[in-house]
């Protein structure tokens, strides 16, 4: 696993992050999560509230990959890895208690990205640029 500094932990957290997935049928889905929170050294996750196209592609094996930018500081950086859908137990029972008390809709799901690359969004010569792979 690749594993996120304490800069990136506290970036993700104060910055929108972007997620995308792909449909069976090849169809791209992007989307903001206001809800992107760290669980730990190697796991992003996210509220997945509308249970729209991305919840059905992620349902159908679609890969998940997570961008997270802040256009002021021309930094960003981008997450990917594999994704496991939480609709029961400790991570999504945790995360439900989140929702009631934000008085946010409670999620259907909480998708956890088990991170294994990082690449940097920066502009410049390292855009893209693999930081970190497992």
């Amino acid at each position: 696993m690749a594993m996120l500094t304490e800069e990136m932990k506290t970036f993700i957290e104060n910055n929108l992050a972007w997620v995308a997935t792909v449909s069976k049928d090849g169809e791209p889905d992007l989307g903001p999560k206001m809800s992107t929170y760290v669980i730990d050294d190697n796991h992003i996750a996210y509220h997945e509230r509308t249970a729209g196209q991305m919840y059905r592609n992620l349902l159908d094996g679609s890969p998940l990959v997570i961008a997270v930018a802040n256009l002021a500081e021309k930094k960003g950086y981008r997450f990917r890895g594999t994704v496991t859908l939480h609709t029961e137990g400790e991570i999504y029972d945790a995360q439900v208690k989140v929702a009631q008390e934000r008085g946010t809709k409670v999620p259907t799901c909480v998708p956890v990205l088990e991170v294994t690359e990082i690449q940097d969004l920066t502009p410049g010569p390292t855009a893209g640029k693999t930081i970190v792979k497992d």
